[in-house]
Parts: C-alpha cells; sequence; structure tokens
C-alpha cells in the first residue's frame, strides 16, 4: 500500500475541507493539552495510599513518563506514515480492518468524549460556582461551558487551537509555581531534609510490593493519557509528517518534566504519610507554605486546568467522528465542513450536545472510573499497527521524518504494559469489565449497517455514471 493511498482524505468533489491552519506550536499545546487536567492535582495522593516510599513513589511518576513517551514515539511515526485526520482510527482502519477504527470511534464518542468531558465539566463547575455571586447549578454551568466551547471551535481551527494554547500556557505556569513553591520550600527546609528519602523501600522486595507498584502505576498511567489526542488533527497541521512527530514528543516531555516536577513538591512538603492522608495534595502545598492566599490560587489554577483539558477535547475529539462520517460508516452530515470556517461544525455539535446530555442525565460515574482499562485496550491495539504499516512500507520507510526508536522491543513493552492494566482491571472489576465491553460490542450491528449503507450508495453511484 502506498503513502499516497493511505494519505488520502476521504472528499467529495467542490465540498469545503478541512484546512491545515496549525503550526509545530499549536500542536505541541495539543498534545500538552490532552494530557494536563485535573489529575496531576489529585492523583500524587493515590499514588502515596499504594506505596508509602518516596523514591518509589517519584520512580512511578517518572516511569509512567517513560512509558508516554514510548507512546507519543509510537504515535510519531504512525503520524509520519499516515498524517490523516481521526488519528487512532485511522492507524487502527487502515493497519486492521475498519471495523477496529469504527469500534474505537464509537466508544469514544458514547464514553471517552462523552463520559469523560462530563465528568471534568463538573470538576470545572464546581470551582466556577465558589466564584460566583450568583448560586447557580452546577450541572448549568458544565452545560453551558461545553455548549460555549463548542462555539468557540466552531469559528475555525485556529481560533479554537489559540484559546487551548493560551490556557494550557496559563495552567502550565500554574503548575510551575506549585513546583516552584515545593521545591523553594524543601531548598529552604532543615539540613536533615535529605534523610526523608530513606529508606528507598517501605517493605521487603517481594509479590506484595509489586502488586502496591503496580496499583499505584494505574493513576499514574490514567493521569499520563491524553497525548495522543494531537493526532486527531493530522489533516489540519501545517507540514503534518514534520510537525506531528515533533509535537507528540516535546509536549510529552514537556508533560513529565511538570508531573515529576509536581510529585516532587508535594512528597517533599507533606512527606509520604501527609501525602497519603490528604485528597487535594495541590492545594494542601500551598497551603502549608503560602497560607490560605495560596491555597486560593491553586483553587484557580485546578479551575483553568480543567477548563484548558476541557477546551482540547472540544477540539479534538469531534475530529475522530467526522473521520467515520467520511468514510461512510457514520450519518454523512457529520462530515460537512463550514464553507468559511473550515471546520467540522456538525461533528462539533454532535459531540458536545452528547456531552452535554450526559452532563444532565447523570449517569456515568461508574462507566467513567474505568475507562482507562479500554482505553489501553486501543493504545496496545493502535501500537501494533506499526508493525503492519512496517511489514507493507519497507521500500517508502526510509523516507520518513521519524521512525520510532527501539522497535519492536520498545513497542512490545508498551503493548506489553497497557494490556497487563486492561487485564487487571479486567479480572478486579469484572462487572464493569461487562458494561464498557457491551457498550463497545453494540457498535458492531452499526459498522455492518453502514458499511452496508456505503457499499450500495457506491454501486449506485457507479451504475448513474455509467
Amino acid at each position: 500500500m502506498s503513502n499516497e493511498a493511505l494519505n488520502k482524505q476521504p472528499s467529495k468533489a467542490n465540498e469545503p475541507q478541512l484546512a491545515a491552519k496549525l503550526g509545530l506550536f499549536d500542536a505541541t499545546m495539543i498534545a500538552m493539552g490532552g494530557v494536563i487536567g485535573s489529575g496531576i492535582f489529585v492523583n500524587p495522593a493515590v499514588v502515596a495510599r499504594q506505596i508509602h516510599s518516596p523514591v518509589l513513589i517519584l520512580g512511578a511518576w517518572i516511569l509512567g513518563g517513560v512509558l508516554a513517551l514510548l507512546g507519543a514515539m509510537i504515535y510519531a511515526e504512525l503520524g509520519a506514515i499516515l498524517p490523516k485526520v481521526g488519528g487512532e482510527y485511522a492507524y487502527l482502519s487502515a493497519g486492521f480492518h475498519p471495523i477496529l477504527g469504527f469500534l474505537y470511534g464509537w466508544f469514544a464518542l458514547l464514553v471517552i468524549n462523552a463520559g469523560g468531558t462530563a465528568a471534568v465539566s463538573l470538576v470545572f463547575a464546581k470551582y466556577l460556582s465558589l466564584l460566583l455571586p450568583v448560586a447557580i447549578p452546577e450541572r448549568v454551568l458544565a452545560a453551558g461551558t461545553i455548549l460555549a466551547l463548542a462555539a468557540v471551535n466552531c469559528l475555525g481551527v485556529k481560533f479554537g487551537s489559540n484559546v487551548q494554547s493560551a490556557l494550557m500556557i496559563l495552567r502550565a505556569a500554574a503548575v510551575v509555581v506549585l513546583i516552584a513553591t515545593g521545591v523553594g520550600w524543601y531548598w529552604h527546609s532543615s539540613a536533615a531534609a535529605p534523610l526523608m528519602w530513606r529508606p528507598v523501600l517501605d517493605r521487603p522486595v517481594s509479590l506484595d510490593l509489586g502488586a502496591a507498584f503496580g496499583a499505584g502505576m494505574i493513576p499514574v498511567l490514567f493521569a499520563y493519557g491524553g497525548w495522543q489526542s494531537a493526532s486527531f488533527l493530522a489533516s489540519e497541521i501545517r507540514e503534518p509528517r514534520k510537525n506531528l512527530p515533533r509535537a507528540l514528543i516535546m509536549g510529552t516531555i514537556g508533560v513529565i518534566a511538570l508531573y515529576v516536577g509536581v510529585t516532587f513538591a508535594c512528597v517533599a512538603v507533606l512527606g509520604p504519610a501527609g501525602l497519603a492522608a490528604t485528597s487535594t495534595p495541590a492545594s494542601d502545598v500551598m497551603r502549608r507554605v503560602l497560607g490560605t492566599k495560596g491555597a486560593a490560587f491553586m483553587a484557580v489554577g485546578i479551575g483553568i486546568s480543567t477548563l484548558g483539558f476541557l477546551s482540547q477535547s472540544v477540539l479534538t475529539y469531534p475530529r475522530v467522528f467526522f473521520a467515520m462520517a467520511a468514510d461512510g460508516l457514520f450519518p454523512g452530515g457529520v462530515s460537512r465542513v463550514h464553507p468559511r470556517t473550515q471546520v467540522p461544525v456538525v461533528a462539533i455539535l454532535l459531540a458536545s450536545l452528547l456531552t452535554v446530555a450526559v452532563i444532565l442525565a447523570g449517569h456515568y460515574d461508574a462507566i467513567l472510573v474505568y475507562v482507562e482499562s479500554m482505553d489501553g485496550l486501543f493504545f496496545g491495539l493502535t501500537a501494533l499497527a506499526l508493525f503492519v504499516f512496517r511489514r507493507q512500507q519497507k521500500a517508502e520507510h526510509s523516507n520518513l521524518e521519524f521512525r520510532a526508536p527501539g522497535h519492536p522491543w520498545t513497542t512490545i513493552v508498551f503493548v506489553a504494559v497497557n494490556w497487563l492494566v486492561v487485564a487487571n482491571s479486567f479480572y478486579r472489576y469484572r462487572a464493569n469489565a461487562l458494561l464498557l465491553l457491551a457498550i463497545l460490542l453494540a457498535g458492531v450491528p452499526l459498522y455492518f449497517y453502514w458499511s452496508k449503507t456505503k457499499r450500495r450508495t457506491a454501486t449506485e453511484s457507479q451504475s448513474a455514471q455509467s
């Protein structure tokens, strides 16, 4: 299969198309924006409840960053091979079979996008309600926020990206202040402070320690998820074969630096026991060092961070549904592009209205808790697609802008870790796993319906032309 065939975008003659208006900076901010939400301000405490050694707590976040970087490098090569709208949907469809791409898009529509975005929007609404002079129901605030962001992104991909980039810079600044506060406190603390890092292990090396460390890695991997969403906009990035890989790698490295810094600050100021005992570690660090003003600053920072994550989700995920519709595997109207703004307005509105419906219904918590397991399943499948593309493109592969270093071993490690998390989650939470699988498999008959409709339409078109 040639590069030209792989990269051909589904389109109709004389209809407006997506426009490549995003540069390297925009794409890097999107890659970072898909990761940094509210998780890093909470999850260090979740990790500390499982593993109590400062070195192991920090080590879990470093290891999680390494795994995220391995994934980013795999996706960077996939993006160089197939710089096509939809990201994972495109890689799974072209690498294996369109039904896998469709099932990913189907699950993303109902759970990852609608459920995940709904949950984060309610977190933002909690913080926003504290600042408003009048009481407004949190669900109304959350729904209004999603609709406002949808309106912003309907004005153009560059406009939506600029808003997302501005929010990304603000939340990065809040994280840097948190890190500087923790490091400054540690630097000026007593000379005995380094002793807090001893002993390295809180218990003897055993299966129990390994199980605890593995449990601690789950919230770490969850917090690092999201860098892949930059690939959803590949066809709207200038020089995507070069800029998309760079954005994925630079964005992931930036996130690793911020996350490890936050974890160090939390451990240094609160200590392992104090970190494990709190549910608001970032706010507690700022409160201990700077008082109530520091805690108030952190509350605003977390609010901005959640808003930025919402902005990024509204910007990126509709491109998956647009790609499905453009391939004939979703209602055709979803593939419409506005002639002036050159964005998939219908796809943006569909995703946003579905999220609003979930917010108002409120029945998503049980599903959302285990979304990471299904995300890991698709991460592994998408990484395996790299083996397929490399085998198909041996003659052309040497001209790629980027090659994943260490392949196939790094790819195998990435797949294995993600699928171990999936297996563990499915084993421990069987009922929720069955529910998620039921949602996923509900898309199978829809795939066959739309693929049959697609074939019938193609046949009728050929008959009309002849």
